[in-house]
């Protein structure tokens, strides 16, 4: 039995137990909503798994895709560091529950915000590149 065979089973299996409580839960039985989570989770699980193996499996079979993955991982990685270490600066911020945000978690989320800010300005630059190199074709 191939591994599609047995997946489609295991998802068939699933969407009938959500069906089931979906329907206990719309005729008021509000108790179920932990297990329709449960059955919510363990459907995240089995498709981030999923997407993992066999992300991986084409990964190992194409040395191609390989190398152009890692470049690409490799060049988030840069673009992230660079955010961190050159742009971003970490103050100690107080909350409004009270607490205190550290100057490390400051500096994370700065750096996240110029890490957005400079992976849409890459975005949007090699779209119009690309595209004016189309147009003057």
């Amino acid at each position: 039995m191939g591994l599609h065979k047995i997946i489609r089973i295991i998802a068939l299996i699933l969407a009938l137990v959500g069906i089931i409580f979906a329907f206990m839960l719309v005729s008021g039985n509000e108790g179920q909503i932990g297990s329709m989570l449960t059955v919510a989770y363990v459907i995240l699980a089995l498709v981030l798994a999923s997407v993992i193996i066999f992300t991986l499996m084409n990964l190992i079979a194409h040395p191609a895709a390989l190398k152009s993955t890692l470049t690409g991982v490799g060049a988030f990685a840069v673009v992230g560091l660079i955010c961190y270490f050159l742009l971003a600066n970490g103050v100690e911020t107080d909350l409004r529950d009270g607490k205190t945000l550290s100057a490390g978690g400051s500096k994370l989320v700065g750096a996240g915000l110029y890490m957005f800010y400079a992976l849409a300005i890459i975005a949007i630059g090699s779209m119009l590149f690309f595209g004016l190199k189309k147009m003057t074709k």
